[in-house]
């Protein structure tokens, strides 16, 4: 639900711009110079939340998922080949991310895996990155789709999905408080600080998924990875099936024909990313 488009405040619209444009003085993240997918440019409503507040909140609320897995004994130890496989194909993925947003670059990446039946994987602003084994194990990932995921979940933290989905659904209210330290930002920061837990089941709005789709794709493409598999994979996600029994990661990405069939036809566009990367 979007608040800022129930405002029965006739000075609103004004206002918000005035917002916007404050908010908006620091720089936006733009599409890298060699991009091939088309994705625009990011959320600018995603500069009301200060970005390392919230990067901050991710931080913690990591740490306490991966302390309470560690005290189930559900964490899964370094010397583990599966977790050994997913921070190989991240080693790959990583070194494209700063493109896409230069805040990457001073990230403090983290990949680890969870001893679990869910079917769920994500990313948390700051690059916290989870997986299930469930996930692994259930939809039998090659490598290719593994990295059609892992590229997935990394470009809804580049994109600042979180940050912008924070901002459009706040009340009118919190946004016009701002006016008394609009620079500083304190109200909706934090909000960020007491989001933690919602970040990891956030639900995107199917412009972010289609975005994440896009971007992962490229991410996966430019690091070696067959595109084709973005395809592949959401087919097997299509097939493990929906509804009140359906895998976790479908409940916040859903899948369907439209939605492979944007990924089958934006495969060419960075076919000769994968060609290259592999030559």
């Amino acid at each position: 639900m979007c608040f800022l488009c129930n405002s029965k405040n006739a000075a609103w619209p004004g206002r918000r711009a005035f917002l916007l444009a404050a908010a908006g003085s620091a720089a936006a993240a733009s599409l890298p110079a060699l991009a091939q997918v088309d994705v625009g440019s990011a959320s600018q409503l995603r500069n009301l939340v200060p970005a390392d507040e919230l990067e901050n909140a991710a931080t913690q609320e990591y740490a306490k998922m991966l302390a309470e897995a560690r005290s189930k004994g559900a964490l899964v130890e370094a010397g583990n080949p599966q977790l050994q496989r997913l921070r190989g194909i991240f080693s790959r993925v990583q070194p494209h991310t700063a493109q896409w947003n230069d805040r990457a670059k001073s990230w403090k990446w983290e990949v680890n895996l969870i001893g679990s039946k869910q079917i769920n994987a994500f990313c948390m602003p700051g690059g916290k990155i989870a997986f299930y084994t469930g996930i692994l194990e259930q939809l039998k990932l090659t490598d290719e789709e593994v990295a059609m995921i892992m590229g997935h979940e990394m470009a809804h933290a580049l994109r600042e999905h979180a940050r912008a989905r924070i901002a459009k659904t706040q009340g009118t209210g919190t946004l016009l408080s701002l006016g008394a330290s609009l620079f500083g930002l304190g109200d909706l920061g934090g909000v960020a600080a007491n989001i933690g837990t919602q970040l990891i089941s956030l639900r995107f709005s199917r412009d972010d998924e289609n975005e994440a789709d896009l971007v992962g794709l490229e991410l996966a493409a430019r690091s070696g990875y067959n595109p084709q598999a973005a395809v592949s994979l959401w087919e097997k996600m299509g097939q493990a099936g929906g509804g009140a029994n359906g895998p976790s990661f479908l409940s916040t990405h859903p899948s369907g024909p439209a939605r492979i069939q944007q990924l089958q036809n934006n495969v060419p566009k960075v076919q000769g990313l994968y060609q290259r990367a592999r030559g």
